[in-house]
């Protein structure tokens, strides 16, 4: 088994703890759907990565057009959704970066 990267180990660490936190809101409208979505969607690249030790090239192409695609609708869905749903979507955000960093396998 190969040593897993600083970054990585990282990861594994917020993920861990985010994963033992839940969505902030039950309510069922729109802008939590879009953070519940996103989350779900983040979290199926995170788990990957922490089973691979890196990004493989397709998630890697999905994570790219991702962040191109910029994350205006996440960012006004936590800001009217208030605390602690910006916190949430903060810690969201930290994982993106630090998956953005890996090494990718092509």
């Amino acid at each position: 088994m190969r040593a897993q990267s600083e970054d990585v180990v990282r990861l594994r660490r917020l993920w861990n703890e985010h994963a033992h936190l839940p969505l902030p809101s039950t309510n069922n409208e729109a802008r939590v759907q879009e953070v519940a979505l996103y989350a779900a969607w983040l979290g199926s690249m995170v788990e990957s990565v922490l089973q691979r030790g890196s990004l493989d090239g397709q998630r890697a192409e999905m994570l790219k057009t991702r962040r191109d695609e910029g994350n205006q609708a996440l960012f006004r869905a936590a800001g009217d959704l208030g605390e602690p749903m910006r916190s949430y979507v903060a810690r969201l955000i930290t994982i993106e970066d630090l998956l953005s960093r890996l090494p990718v396998d092509r």
